[in-house]
């Protein structure tokens, strides 16, 4: 089927890009950022990051709508065809890994809360393995348990948001809101890593959306109409209810939400919802890490969310701002790489682009390279007795941009050289 028989409006692509950003990890963000910072800067760090994300996406995607093909094809230039599947195919199945087991571990307090508010006492650790145990048995049988959890879930999702929105914007607990300060002191820099790690793959794969976009501006108006207001509003839902009701749990706060059953099957349902997708993408993406044949797919999908689930028994929750910086670290150099090839070599010509055969050393040295060194602050930060050095989650992108850009102008000398020599 061509591109123009499967061609899509802008308006349908925001929509999926918005649907994307209506979830629990949004809400955490939101947690995450008030607990070190007043309300107006969480929203100002929210909307800067969202528009870097934005703008990654933009690039990324328009590679795929001029080519008609997926981020992995795309990246096939820059990477080679065999670097590109083996690269991303790693950073999906990490992000994809480390979000199931953040959902798992949420999943698992909300349960072990909700049973507790009926004096049933489980720990939490074996609520979380329960509950991503559960996610990955129905994750095996894929899409048709997604699509009726994703219909019941996010309707369900919103309207909780909005009953807690009613409930914390009115009477003493708007006042509450005017008033609050942060018990911690977060950077504007640590709070952008935050914002852009939680959305950083999915502006990498801007591509595997667009392709079937007819026009540049199909994407650009997609990307910025679907993800800055879902984004921030999200965010800023996350973060007023955190303030309303006084804890920086997020299970918490749901639990408080009309009654403690309604909210938390409510969270229970997002983050099962959201799982479902991790346990499939990371069971795809492990299967082209080490190249299995594709009918080993459920057996990939298990694999995938039972190790998912022990992060979550491991309490991986607790790790959600180093995950989100290094995902900061890690993704964004990619679409560094891209860029650089795409838009600044090629002049965003389409068809000055063609694959690669094997592996393009520079692109992956160049991408490894910006990602090292932009995951050292974050490392470092793990053990505080060490001096620590400032997380600058854009430094990584940049990095990897101007190596590829240096090292193929040398590559290109050397071959001009040559040729003069011959």
């Amino acid at each position: 089927m061509g591109k123009d028989e499967q061609s899509q409006s802008w308006y349908s692509l925001g929509i999926i890009w918005a649907g994307a950003m209506i979830c629990i990890p949004s809400l955490l963000v939101g947690n995450t950022l008030i607990s070190g910072m007043g309300l107006t800067k969480a929203l100002a760090v929210s909307f800067v990051g969202y528009a870097i994300v934005v703008i990654i996406m933009i690039f990324q995607g328009m590679q795929s709508s001029d080519l008609g093909k997926p981020t992995v094809h795309v990246a096939g230039q820059v990477f080679g065809k065999k670097g590109s599947r083996t690269i991303l195919s790693i950073i999906l199945a990490i992000a994809c890994l480390g979000w199931f087991g953040i959902q798992a571990n949420v999943c698992g307090v909300a349960l072990a809360n909700l049973l507790a508010a009926y004096d049933m006492n489980v720990p939490i650790p074996i609520a979380s393995l329960l509950s991503g145990l559960v996610m990955v048995i129905s994750a095996v049988y894929g899409i048709k348990v997604l699509r009726v959890l994703s219909y019941i879930a996010v309707p369900f999702l919103i309207v909780i948001c909005l009953l807690g929105l009613v409930q914390a914007l009115s009477g003493d607990t708007l006042q509450l809101i005017m008033d609050y300060k942060p018990k911690n002191n977060m950077s504007f820099s640590d709070g952008l890593a935050i914002t852009i790690g939680s959305f950083a793959l999915g502006a990498v794969i801007a591509g595997d959306y667009s392709q079937y976009s007819k026009k540049r501006s199909d994407v650009f108006k997609a990307a910025t109409f679907g993800i800055i207001p879902a984004g921030v509003l999200m965010i800023g839902v996350g973060a007023v209810l955190t303030i309303a009701y006084q804890t920086s749990d997020i299970t918490a706060v749901f639990l408080n939400i009309v009654t403690p059953l309604i909210g938390g099957i409510a969270l229970i349902l997002a983050t099962w919802k959201t799982n479902l997708v991790n346990a499939i993408s990371g069971g795809i993406a492990l299967i082209n890490v080490f190249n299995v044949s594709k009918d080993k797919e459920k057996m990939a999908i298990g694999i995938a969310g039972t190790v998912g689930t022990v992060l979550a028994v491991i309490g991986i929750l607790n790790y959600f701002t180093p995950i989100m910086s290094i995902l900061s670290a890690m993704i964004p150099p990619v679409a560094g790489v891209m860029i650089a090839s795409y838009w600044v070599m090629n002049k965003g010509d389409k068809s000055s682009w063609k694959e690669v055969d094997g592996v393009n050393r520079l692109g992956v040295f160049s991408w490894l390279v910006g990602a090292v060194i932009a995951s050292f602050p974050v490392v470092l930060s793990l053990f505080p007795s060490m001096s620590q050095l400032p997380n600058q989650p854009l430094i990584g992108i940049v990095i990897s941009f101007v190596i590829y850009y240096l090292g193929y102008r040398i590559s290109m000398q050397k071959t001009v050289i040559l040729e003069e020599n011959r």
